[in-house]
C-alpha cells in the first residue's frame, strides 16, 4: 500500500524580536558597540544551535581616528551568541560584543548608523 502525505513538514523559523546596541569604552581611546536582544522561535518546530551576530553596514574597514570601523575577518566567538536550544514559540535573550570599533579622544557623539542583528543559522530539531 502506498501512503501519501499532503502536509508539508513543519519548518523552523527564528526572528529577532528585540535588539539594542550600546557603546562601551574599551581601553584608552577605543570604544566598542555591544548588542543584546531577544530571538523568538515563530516556526512549528524546536530549533537548536541558533547563531546570532551583528553587523554595522555603514562602518568601513579602515582604522581611522574619529570613525567607526569593523574587521572583515570571520566573527570571533565574542562577536556572536549561540542559543543551544529554542523550543517552538519560545523566546530567549542573546548578547555579544564588538559589533563595531572606534578610536575617539572622548566619548563619540553617536553610534554608527545601520547596526543590525542577524540570525546566521539554526538547525531544526528532528523529533
Amino acid at each position: 500500500a502506498l501512503l501519501f502525505a499532503c502536509s508539508k513538514p513543519k519548518e523552523g523559523k527564528v526572528i529577532i524580536s528585540e535588539s539594542e546596541f550600546s557603546m562601551r569604552k574599551d581601553t584608552g581611546r577605543s570604544w566598542v558597540i555591544n548588542a543584546k536582544g531577544k530571538i523568538k522561535n515563530v516556526g512549528g518546530v524546536d530549533v537548536k544551535n541558533v547563531v546570532v551576530t551583528g553587523y554595522c553596514r555603514s562602518c568601513g574597514e579602515v582604522v581611522m581616528s574619529g570613525t567607526w570601523f569593523i574587521s572583515d575577518i570571520e566573527k570571533a566567538d565574542d562577536q556572536k551568541d549561540i542559543i543551544s536550544y529554542l523550543p517552538a514559540g519560545a523566546e530567549k535573550e542573546f548578547s555579544f560584543k564588538n559589533v563595531a570599533f572606534g578610536w575617539y579622544g572622548t566619548k563619540p557623539d553617536k553610534m554608527p548608523d545601520r547596526l543590525e542583528c542577524v540570525i546566521l543559522s539554526f538547525e531544526p530539531v528532528e523529533k
